[in-house]
């Protein structure tokens, strides 16, 4: 037998992506997944990519998961915290959901609404320290999919002293895929396909997590809707605060991160790139008529944004190696 794997909200794209991963996963053995609306249904049948995995999804309660030694939470944000609260404390868990990302309690009120549920260890393992806090959790807040592209793309020239706190503007488009899987008029192909539109301007719920990962203290964020199942490209843009080469400084925080790659000059990231994989693709510059550092970040919304990420946090937490179950190459076309 290998380590005992469950997933809570295994219908969602999300997911559905664990599944995969975890059926893919040399070391997980998946021994429960359940959903609300369509337990009771084969996965295969929710999931058509995952024909011939033989399982049937079960309901989403503590018991149907607590057998496990590590499980996944793909739930809507403000559902996590009371699962959790009722699984076994031996039990690992990384949870894919907002419940326990956000340290202060007023930008969860602001941002989410309802009570604080607390703050977990939080599941970005390239950020300086926290590989080492992730594998002595038992508890892991997995990132959001735009605060990982962002953070990837920032963190670095904050914590360098190269970019200054108070000025970043952000422009960030994503895939449907980020949106959940629930029907929604607006995600209709007709009404998707051929347009790019603009969300939550000002107010994205991703923001305070943003500033609290990557010590920024002034965002401005606009987040696109983009004609695609998935994917995010963050432009990422910040005052220099001291004459410095930001792809110099990225290539150096991530000497040693095997998902994180600064591209050779002259190539710029893309979405499909990365699609199907774990990887976050980096390129900076400098705007030779503002000075503004710009970095732009490309990844798979569903891979390094939520599942790959939520698996990667597993196998530190498991004492695997990072890598485990994971790819770093995308598929294309």
């Amino acid at each position: 037998m290998g380590i005992r794997v469950a997933v809570a909200g295994a219908s969602g794209y999300a997911g559905g992506e664990l599944l995969r991963l975890i059926a893919g996963h040399p070391e997980f053995d998946l021994v429960a997944a359940t959903a609300h609306s369509q337990a009771g249904h084969r996965v295969d049948a929710v999931h058509p990519q995952l024909t011939g995995l033989d399982l049937v999804l079960g309901a989403t309660d503590p018991a149907t998961l607590a057998d496990a030694d590590l499980v996944f939470l793909a739930l809507p944000h403000g559902e996590s915290a009371a699962l959790a609260a009722q699984l076994p404390a031996e039990v690992r868990v990384v949870d894919l959901g907002a419940d326990h990302r956000l340290a202060d309690p007023y930008a969860w009120a602001q941002y989410y609404g309802g009570t604080h549920a607390g703050q977990w260890t939080y599941g970005l393992p390239e950020l300086p320290g926290q590989r080492e806090l992730i594998a002595g959790s038992t508890r892991v807040a997995n990132t959001g999919c735009y605060a990982a592209a962002i953070t990837l793309a920032l963190a670095p020239l904050i914590a360098d002293g190269a970019a200054d706190p108070a000025d970043v503007v952000v422009v960030a488009a994503s895939g449907t895929s980020g949106a959940g899987r629930a029907a929604k008029a607006h995600l209709l192909a007709s009404e998707v396909m051929g347009d790019l539109s603009p969300y939550r301007v000002g107010t994205h719920q991703h923001v305070p997590e943003i500033k609290q990962a990557t010590g920024a203290t002034g965002l401005s964020f606009t987040p696109v809707l983009a004609p695609m199942p998935r994917g995010i490209l963050a432009t990422v843009t910040a005052v220099p605060a001291r004459g410095v080469d930001p792809q110099e400084v990225l290539t150096r925080a991530y000497a040693d991160a095997p998902f994180v790659h600064v591209l050779p000059e002259g190539r710029w990231p893309h979405t499909a790139a990365t699609l199907g994989s774990n990887s976050c693709h980096l390129q900076a510059t400098v705007d030779v008529d503002s000075g503004r550092l710009i970095v732009l970040s490309a990844l798979d919304n569903l891979g390094k944004g939520a599942a790959g990420q939520a698996v990667q946090n597993a196998n530190l937490m498991l004492g695997l190696p990072e890598t485990t179950g994971l790819s770093i190459w995308g598929v294309t076309p």
